[in-house]
């Protein structure tokens, strides 16, 4: 009888387990864009094209097993052309959302993307209070204008603690570096 009870309480932690999957939530700011500009949607320029690219083939392999399986950014152009190459590469399209709206962003992703692996490209601004609502570190540097390379990676458990990383991915080369078609269009292509 007490091998029977061992057995039951065995297979009640292993569906205990099975069902509360670790959500993983990768948070990178919007690749470059260039400074001082008055546009209020500024699309990014030819060093943040080349960024984004280098962000999708840093994080398109993220997991042995699987991947990214979700994408969220917000409505500006900087973070959908940010997110556009992986969301390409994976066969995904981004969601849309305000990541100023920090309790129910992280809210929706802990309720409809349990278990996943899911990108959020946002804000300078809005990194440390997305990664602080995920009850992840509350040490998050700030970013500075320029820096455009940090990633974060959060792992929220339905059981246990919460982990922040962060890393940096490649640096695109300089911009005397990029191919003559990759240059913005604010240079006029010259040299």
């Amino acid at each position: 009888m007490l091998v029977l009870g061992y057995v039951v309480a065995a297979l009640l932690l292993a569906w205990f387990f099975q069902e509360r999957p670790t959500t993983t939530v990768i948070f990178v700011r919007h690749a470059d864009v260039d400074a001082g500009t008055t546009d209020p949607d500024p699309p990014l320029n030819a060093r943040g094209r080349q960024r984004a690219e280098l962000l999708a083939d840093f994080l398109q392999s993220a997991d042995v097993v699987g991947g990214v399986n979700n994408i969220y950014a917000a409505a500006d152009k900087r973070t959908q052309e940010t997110a556009a190459p992986l969301a390409k590469r994976l066969g995904l399209t981004p969601h849309i959302d305000d990541p100023h709206r920090i309790e129910r962003l992280i809210h929706r992703i802990l309720r409809d993307r349990s278990g996943d692996i899911v990108l959020v490209v946002s804000y300078a601004d809005t990194i440390a209070p997305l990664i602080a609502e995920l009850h992840g570190s509350k040490r998050v540097p700030p970013i500075a204008d320029d820096d455009y390379d940090e990633l974060y990676i959060v792992t929220s458990p339905n059981f246990g603690r919460v982990k922040t990383l962060r890393f940096h991915y490649p640096e695109p080369p300089p911009e005397a570096e990029l191919p003559h078609a990759e240059l913005s269009e604010s240079d006029g292509g010259a040299r």
